[in-house]
């Protein structure tokens, strides 16, 4: 029996859905290594009142948190438990990828009690230089072993639910 133009369209939807999974991913970690590098342009600036970059550092250091902690929470809950589930042999990676979550959550909590009270400059660096580190090396670790997966990958969930808002 043929497929029709609709039966086409809707098959093409569908295999376009799978292969999105790897490529939000992608762009899920774009927007955070964006977000990190604004954060760090942000700690880095030299305004003319002090009250004013810390109301801005605030402002974005918040927002990168929330996103990345958001982005993690999401993979754990949602897309590593359907990853195990269609891939077992990934359980080892998974748990890996688990633990790094835990453990930028940990530099994002110092990052984040740093930025409120206010610690020198020089502190925020080495706290956002190790946070974008560890995360870099994450997400490519992650991209590495993943992205061939994701792209065949039968997940029906809501993108942000998934990888975080953004």
């Amino acid at each position: 029996m043929p497929i029709t133009p609709r039966e086409t369209n809707d098959l093409s939807a569908q295999t376009s859905r799978l292969v999105a999974w790897s490529d939000e991913l992608r762009r899920t970690h774009q927007q955070l290594r964006d977000a990190v590098r604004a954060t760090r342009e942000a700690a880095g600036s030299d305004d003319s009142t002090r009250e004013a970059s810390r109301e801005l550092l605030l402002l974005l250091c918040h927002g990168f948190c929330v996103a990345l902690n958001a982005h993690h929470t999401g993979e754990d809950r949602s897309l590593f438990p359907a990853i195990e589930r269609a891939h077992p042999e990934l359980a080892d990676t998974l748990r890996a990828l688990e633990q790094d979550h835990s453990m930028i959550a940990h530099l994002l909590g110092e990052l984040e009690a740093a930025v409120t009270r206010s610690a020198s400059r020089a502190e925020l660096h080495g706290h956002l230089e190790g946070v974008s580190a560890i995360m870099e090396n994450h997400f490519r670790y992650e991209e590495r072993r993943l992205l061939t997966v994701l792209n065949g990958l039968e997940l029906n969930a809501d993108v942000e639910d998934v990888l975080g808002p953004l």
